[in-house]
C-alpha cells in the first residue's frame, strides 16, 4: 500500500535546563507559528489537534487544558490528548487521517522536567505493587539495565563513551541542543560513576521543552510541501511493566514494532529516542541498525531530553532529514516507560 499521509512541517523549542516559565502557552504559541509556517498552513486549516503531556510532571490534574489556550478560542477545534510522549499523539493523529476523519493535523508535546526531581517523579511509572514502593529512581533502573547488557557482552563502557562523544559532537550543528561539544573518550571512561555503570555523560540532561509536527493527507501534503516526508509504516508495542518479567537487554517490543512497521534494512538515518548511551546500543543491536546508518545526527535525547516531546522530536528530526533531501529513507523512534518498556517506530520516505 502506498503511503497516504506525510509530515509537512516540524518545529521545536530550544532544549533548556529550565524554560523560565510555568506556562505551556508561552512556549507553544511561537512553536505553533513556526510549525504552521513550515507547512504553509493556516491555523484555521488544521482539522485535528492532538497533544502529549503528563499531569504527574506538571503536578496538577488536567494540566493540558490550559495549554489549549495557545491554539486560540476561535474557530472551534477538534482536539485530543494522550498522557504520554507526543509520539503517541502523532500515532493517534495519523490514524485519524487514515480513517478519513481529518485531512490535516497538528501534533504537539511539552513538558517542564525542571519543576520537580525528575529521577523520582519517573518512579511513578513503575509497577505500583512491587517496584514503585521501593522508589528506585529512573537512573538507577537504567543502570541495572546497563549492567545486565555489559555482563552479557552486548555493550561496553568504552562503546557507551563513544556514543556520548559522537552525540555531543553531532549536536554542535543543532541550535536546539541543550549540551554539545567535543569530548575525549579516554577522559569519559575515567569519569566517576553516578549510578554504576552509568556516568554523567551516559545520561540525558533534565530538559524543559516542546515540539510540534504537522501532518497532511495525500494531495493536500503535496500542495503544501514540495518534498513531504511520507509515512510508510508506524507501529508501537509494549513489554511487561515488571522489570523481572522481560529480558532488559533485547528490547522485544522495539523488535516487534519494527517488524510491524516494516523497518527497511536500507535506512539512511535513524533518530532513536535513547535517554541513556547503552540504550542506543541496545536499540541498534535489536533493530539491526548497522554502521552505514547515521544514528541521531541531531545529537539525540542525550543532548536534550524534554519529557513528553523528545520522542516526537525524534520523528520530526527524521522527517526533516527526508524533507530537506539529506535522506531518502529515515526512521523515527520513541520510547516510554522504564528501561525501554514501550517502543514506537515510524518509517519515513521521500517518495510515496
Amino acid at each position: 500500500m502506498n503511503p497516504t499521509v506525510a509530515v509537512i512541517g516540524f518545529a521545536q523549542a530550544p532544549c533548556r535546563p529550565s524554560a523560565g516559565t510555568t506556562s505551556g502557552v508561552e512556549t507553544l504559541v511561537p512553536l505553533f507559528r513556526q510549525a504552521l509556517l513550515a507547512a504553509q498552513l493556516d491555523r484555521r486549516e488544521v482539522d485535528f489537534w492532538c497533544s502529549g503531556s503528563s499531569d504527574y510532571l506538571a503536578g496538577r490534574a488536567f494540566s493540558f487544558v490550559s495549554a489549549i489556550d495557545a491554539i486560540g478560542a476561535y474557530p472551534p477545534i477538534c482536539e485530543s490528548h494522550v498522557e504520554m510522549d507526543a509520539a503517541w499523539a502523532f500515532y493517534e493523529a495519523y490514524v485519524k487521517i487514515l480513517a478519513g476523519e481529518a485531512e490535516t493535523a497538528l501534533v504537539y508535546g511539552f513538558g517542564k522536567s525542571s519543576a520537580g526531581l525528575l529521577r523520582r517523579v519517573l518512579a511513578l511509572q513503575l509497577d505500583p505493587y512491587v517496584t514503585a514502593p521501593l522508589w528506585p529512581d529512573s537512573t538507577s533502573v537504567a543502570a541495572l539495565q546497563a549492567r545486565l547488557a555489559i555482563d552479557a557482552g552486548i555493550v561496553t563502557e568504552q562503546a557507551m563513551a563513544e556514543v556520548a562523544a559522537r552525540s555531543r559532537a553531532d549536536a554542535l550543528t543543532n541550535p536546539y541542543a541543550q549540551v554539545r561539544g567535543r569530548l575525549d573518550v579516554d577522559d569519559l571512561v575515567t569519569a566517576p560513576y553516578i549510578a554504576d555503570p552509568l556516568r554523567a555523560h551516559d545520561c540525558a540532561p533534565v530538559t524543559d521543552g516542546a515540539a510540534a509536527l504537522v501532518l497532511a493527507a495525500g494531495e493536500r501534503a503535496r500542495r503544501h510541501r514540495q518534498q513531504p516526508a511520507w509515512i510508510s509504516g508506524v507501529a508501537h508495542r509494549i513489554d511487561p511493566q515488571g522489570l523481572g518479567e522481560r529480558d532488559l537487554t533485547t528490547v522485544p517490543s522495539a523488535v516487534a514494532a519494527a517488524d510491524a512497521a516494516a523497518l527497511p534494512a536500507d535506512l539512511d538515518v535513524a533518530e532513536l529516542h535513547a535517554p541513556f548511551t547503552h540504550q542506543e546500543l541496545l536499540l541498534c543491536a535489536a533493530l539491526g541498525i548497522g554502521d552505514r546508518v547515521r544514528v541521531n545526527p541531531s545529537g539525540g535525547a542525550l543532548c536534550g531530553n524534554p519529557m513528553f516531546s523528545a520522542g516526537l522530536t525524534r520523528i520530526g528530526a527524521a522527517a526533516e532529514q527526508v524533507m530537506s533531501g539529506r535522506a531518502r529513507r529515515a526512521a523515527g523512534h520513541a520510547t516510554s516507560g522504564p528501561a525501554l518498556q514501550q517502543n514506537l517506530i515510524c518509517v519515513l520516505e521521500a517518495t510515496p
